[in-house]
């Protein structure tokens, strides 16, 4: 790896040049995008406020009630209802764009907690035509369920390297042609004065080398419903099952049981679940996604069980051994206290 400033015009630094523009152009190529509408920035978070700093001016914004915190805490935004699968009716944001014209919609691609799919397709359609944009938070999607977003009519994407096996530290911002954006983070005028501040170059290498990773979506699909009837059958309830879904994710409540109960006896068993979403999952609050689709009590009684790629049957048959010592331990302990 390059050890020079991709800024810099001595030799070492047109070689961290060459590096930081061949991985503008695998981000470009892989999300359907020109290089120069590729902005790199330190991971989705960044991505998102960026995208709602530059789109956003003098617009209303409308979110799903859904959405990760970086869309969801944004000042002034109008957050919109989802059904109790954890998606957003078509009507419900036709309504929305006939109430606030000109707005900018911000929408996962896929939800982080429960791997439930939106609409993007019609979501971009209906955006188009009544003149609104719309900015899609592919985090989760990306290397799961990629789609031609931006040829949808998407006006911008946002990703996250290490969601998709790259290292942390580096994400993007794909804008679509011709839409020019003023920088939230102004610094040196890196990323074409886009977004100040000296580029992760190692970890913009990573993410672009991990884009295109072979993923085998049956399988890892086959190994989420197993753990999803095996957890069901000892009363478990699988929010957002019957929407289409990403293939790794699968978010179990267990009624009586709190979440952190469940997260701590699964990691003392050597299993590393969330409850939420995984960058505020200290705060062990109720989940406001599930809150969202309606489960009340139940949404501070989940865990997100998020399988990776490299996900073998053995490590699921560790993951069903040790929840049902846990339900066992739970149910022997309900009937000592009644």
């Amino acid at each position: 790896m390059a050890a020079g400033n991709p800024s810099s015009i001595h030799a070492a630094g047109r070689d961290a040049r060459k590096i930081l523009e061949s991985a503008r152009e695998t981000v470009a190529g892989y999300c359907h995008a020109r290089p120069a509408d590729v902005i790199f920035t330190s991971g989705a978070t960044e991505a998102n406020a960026l995208a709602l700093h530059a789109l956003g001016k003098g617009r209303p914004i409308l979110i799903g009630a859904t959405e990760h915190d970086s869309i969801r805490t944004a000042p002034g935004a109008i957050t919109l209802p989802v059904r109790p699968d954890g998606t957003l009716a078509p009507e419900t944001l036709e309504a929305a764009l006939v109430a606030h014209p000109g707005a900018l919609v911000a929408l996962m691609a896929a939800n982080n907690e429960t791997g439930v799919l939106h609409d993007i397709e019609f979501a971009a359609k209906t955006c188009t035509a009544q003149g609104a944009l719309l900015h899609i938070d592919a985090v989760q999607a990306i290397g799961r369920n990629n789609r031609d977003w931006l040829g949808m009519g998407a006006t911008s994407i946002s990703l996250s390297g290490h969601k998709f096996g790259g290292p942390m530290g580096a994400g993007a911002l794909i804008i679509r042609q011709g839409i020019e954006i003023e920088a939230l983070t102004k610094g040196g005028g890196q990323e074409q004065g886009r977004r100040g501040g000296t580029q992760a170059l190692p970890a913009i290498a990573g993410l672009a080398a991990a884009l295109g990773e072979p993923y085998e979506a049956g399988k890892i699909a086959t190994f989420r419903d197993e753990i999803e009837t095996f957890c069901i059958n000892l009363g478990a309830i699988a929010a957002g099952s019957t929407a289409p879904r990403l293939p790794n994710t699968t978010n179990l409540a267990l009624p009586g049981i709190r979440a952190e109960t469940q997260l701590i006896a699964l990691d003392m068993e050597g299993i590393a679940v969330s409850a939420g979403s995984a960058c505020s999952s200290g705060k062990l609050a109720a989940s406001h996604v599930l809150t969202a689709m309606g489960y009340g009590d139940l949404a501070g009684q989940a865990i997100r069980v998020s399988l990776p790629w490299n996900v073998t049957a053995e490590a699921v048959e560790k993951f069903t051994t040790a929840y049902a010592a846990m339900v066992k331990r739970a149910l022997r302990k309900a009937e000592h206290s009644a």
